[in-house]
């Protein structure tokens, strides 16, 4: 655990965590740049340089409302401030980022609350759940997904199990700091605060792969046309047909 985790002696003399060994920063940063470029490779390797992408022409579906595509883009950007103010410390970059890192942790909690009212009450929450077929789907191009193929199921459940994880810690730790809300109260013993800030680290770390993993595959050519719909709001008929069973999911015309 010496590799992962800091330590540090308290006042009376016991070792307690003080946190997670950042070291660990690189290795995440090495590791994912590893795979995505060995699955970009791969993705290459395979490709059938003849196979025509469906077009975006013709009529068009709406995928994403624009209420869930501003949801995104405020989520989004809250998270690339939460990491940014997060590791410029570790980095050496020295401004006050402390501010901006709660008032962002505190935006992030609001989009989250906001999202999980709004897909249960809202949308349709099944069409998100991992059902025995959405595993089978890999590895049968011939199944088609509904509205969410498995990877995006997949990356869903594993940014949510994450992100409450931040929140929840984040929130934990900006409770013992001094805010224009409170004073500072000093109410957690040193071995639980180390242990919060264990677990935001290792949850920042692995937000800090989601993100990078997110991002490649949004900007892969084909699966350009599901970005431009977090953007516009729709995808045209063919990429529908082309990528999703209709049976599973019928979309109503965007406007």
């Amino acid at each position: 655990m010496g590799e992962i985790v800091r330590y540090k002696r308290d006042v009376w003399g016991e070792e307690v965590i003080l946190g997670v060994s950042w070291d660990l920063l690189w290795v995440v940063a090495v590791a994912v740049l590893i795979l995505l470029a060995a699955h970009a490779i791969v993705m290459a390797a395979l490709a059938n340089k003849k196979m025509d992408m469906p077009s975006a022409e013709g009529r068009r579906v709406l995928r994403h409302e624009s209420i869930d595509r501003l949801f995104h883009w405020v989520m989004a950007a809250s998270i690339f401030a939460l990491i940014i103010t997060g590791i410029a410390p570790i980095l050496g970059w020295g401004w006050a980022w402390l501010d901006m890192h709660w008032i962002a942790g505190l935006l992030l909690t609001f989009v989250v609350i906001f999202h999980i009212i709004r897909s249960l009450f809202w949308q349709d929450f099944k069409s998100m759940i991992l059902g025995p077929r959405d595993f089978g789907e890999p590895f049968d191009s011939a199944t088609k997904p509904g509205k969410y193929s498995f990877e995006q199921k997949g990356m869903h459940w594993a940014v949510t199990i994450v992100v409450l994880a931040v929140v929840v810690t984040g929130i934990l730790l900006f409770m013992q700091i001094d805010t224009p809300f409170w004073d500072r109260t000093n109410s957690m013993a040193e071995s639980q605060l180390g242990l919060m800030f264990l677990l935001h680290g290792l949850a920042t770390l692995a937000l800090i792969a989601l993100v990078a993993t997110h991002i490649y595959f949004a900007l892969r050519p084909e699966k350009m046309f599901y970005t431009r719909s977090m953007l516009t709001g729709w995808i045209s008929e063919d990429e529908m047909s082309a990528n999703h069973d209709p049976s599973r999911w019928s979309p109503k015309e965007a406007d």
